[in-house]
């Protein structure tokens, strides 16, 4: 009986400690993700914007960080500032040139954890105007459990500073447009 009980035991802490990495599809159909950025306005003011439509996955394992991934993919032509006519410039040549380049995209190469809990740094391959750039920001766990449909889920927050120069945009915007933040908040169903 003893021998049992502790077999029991045993396999039931073996499968709680090596837990298999989960696997989440980014929730974009309902809209509880978003990738959005901002831009300083000739040094007044800062036009926010945000990517209407794009696709993410991601893998993650809390017992082997470096198991952990993140993939985002951008229909850039849905870039959205709030305004018809700056969006159409956004569009063209001197930013995006979305006829190009219609796709931007990040796929990770590193994922660490920070000294806190659900606080990790991102390694990985930002590919923007047809450019790719190694970039590394810093990403925050905001939760995870189980959602009122029967399915489960996790969410997290990042943001990164990039100069739009790196990837070959190099419309003059002024001094204080020299660089941009761009935002991720993505919450996964795992699959």
């Amino acid at each position: 009986m003893k021998k049992t009980l502790l077999a029991l035991a045993t396999m039931v802490l073996a499968s709680h400690a090596y837990a298999a990495p989960e696997n989440y599809v980014v929730d974009t159909e309902g809209m509880h993700a978003s990738v959005n950025f901002k831009i300083n306005h000739i040094g007044y003011s800062w036009v926010v914007g945000r990517f209407n439509d794009f696709k993410g996955s991601f893998v993650f394992d809390e017992d082997d960080v470096a198991n952990n991934e993140v993939k985002v993919t951008i229909n850039t032509n849905s870039v959205d500032t709030n305004h018809a006519e700056r969006d159409r410039h956004v569009r063209g040549k001197d930013f995006l040139n979305v006829k190009k380049f219609p796709e931007a995209s990040f796929q990770s190469t590193r994922v660490t954890q920070a000294d806190d809990k659900g606080e990790y740094t991102v390694v990985g391959d930002l590919t923007l105007h047809g450019v790719t750039q190694q970039v590394e920001f810093e990403i925050e766990e905001v939760g995870a459990g189980k959602d009122p449909w029967g399915g489960y889920r996790r969410g997290f927050t990042g943001e990164m500073t990039l100069k739009p120069s790196d990837f070959g945009i190099n419309y003059d915007l002024g001094p204080a447009a020299a660089t941009m933040e761009l935002e991720f908040i993505l919450e996964g169903v795992r699959q």
